[in-house]
């Protein structure tokens, strides 16, 4: 058998209570009103204009003092509605404020910012999830397409280049060609393995797979990309690591097959209180385009860390992406 549900007692009268008592005050003072102007001794034989003119009035007061009353009282709620439908889970730290004594609509702000904090930590834990697995997948391709397909293209070289020495000269520019196809086969297997997991972040830092990221976008594109880095980082954790790089490498992998850009700029700077990066082009800028899945991507790598992406043109041309990862909230989003 269920046990029936106690109803908690508010320390406050109710929404409902309130509202009746707001209109059962005004009815009481229109039925004096009432009984004041049509009493006998205020009302001749006929009803004056004058007091026709007092009666509509001291309507219209009434109403408009109802109005605000229920205004006054249902704002809390209204504005709790906007707050809502404003709420964007890509954004964490947002939480409803209904200012005044307590109400229904304080404690339903309080249940909702609840809600939030628990959503936000779900979110942050399932992108966690999902951004390892992700990851490691890159890692596991990287290294099948670095040992097994490359080695394999190797050894087709080596192959190549022994049957030139017991081949006819006639043969030589066919075999040379098969040559050429595999060596490029080769190096974009390398290079995709590259993009997939940068040795360079493992290997040398973040600051100088930054550097190599920028000079293989050259190599690869017709845009130029001019680093400007801080010298020294403050201590960051892999995963801080591994966000500032990929959001680096996404915002220029977006340069160079949106934007029609010539130029770039990656930049990282730090201050006592956030590292920040800055990507910026000089192409046609976002042409009133929503957020792609890229942006959206990034966004939620942000989250990861506890940082803050923004996306936004320029006042000349171009698009400007700004990455702020605050250190003194890191530990807020390690828990």
């Amino acid at each position: 058998m269920t046990r029936p549900a106690r109803t908690r007692r508010l320390p406050y009268p109710p929404l409902t209570h309130r509202v009746v008592a707001a209109n059962a005050a005004v009815l009481v003072a229109v039925a004096v009103v009432t009984v004041l102007v049509f009493s006998p001794g205020a009302v001749s034989s006929g009803v004056a204009l004058k007091e026709l003119a007092i009666l509509a009035g001291a309507l219209v007061a009434m109403g408009m003092l109802n109005l605000a009353l229920m205004r006054r009282a249902l704002s809390p709620v209204e504005r709790l509605r906007d707050f809502v439908r404003e709420v964007d889970p890509l954004r964490p730290g947002q939480r409803a404020s209904v200012p005044g004594r307590e109400s229904e609509a304080a404690e339903l702000a309080e249940a909702f910012n609840d809600m939030l904090e628990r959503l936000e930590r779900e979110r942050l834990e399932s992108v966690r999830m999902a951004l390892a697995a992700q990851e490691s997948e890159r890692l596991r391709v990287a290294q099948e397409l670095h040992d097994e397909v490359g080695q394999s293209l190797t050894a087709v070289l080596l192959q190549l280049g022994r049957l030139s020495r017991s081949l006819p000269a006639a043969e030589d520019a066919a075999l040379a060609d098969a040559q050429e196809t595999a060596r490029d086969s080769l190096e974009e297997v390398r290079r995709i393995a590259r993009s997939l997991r940068p040795e360079a972040l493992d290997d040398l830092g973040l600051l100088s797979a930054l550097r190599v990221l920028a000079e293989r976008v050259e190599e690869q594109s017709r845009v130029r990309v001019q680093t400007r880095m801080e010298p020294e980082l403050p201590p960051l954790d892999e995963d801080e690591e591994l966000v500032i790089y990929r959001v680096a490498q996404e915002a220029l992998t977006n340069v160079v097959r949106h934007s029609g850009a010539e130029r770039a700029e990656l930049e990282l700077a730090t201050t006592p209180d956030q590292v920040r990066l800055v990507v910026r082009d000089d192409g046609w800028g976002l042409g009133g385009a929503g957020e792609g899945s890229g942006i959206r991507g990034m966004r939620e790598r942000a989250v990861l860390v506890g940082a803050e992406l923004s996306v936004g043109e320029q006042a000349s041309r171009g698009v400007e992406l700004v990455l702020d990862l605050p250190l003194d909230r890191r530990t807020v989003w390690s828990r």
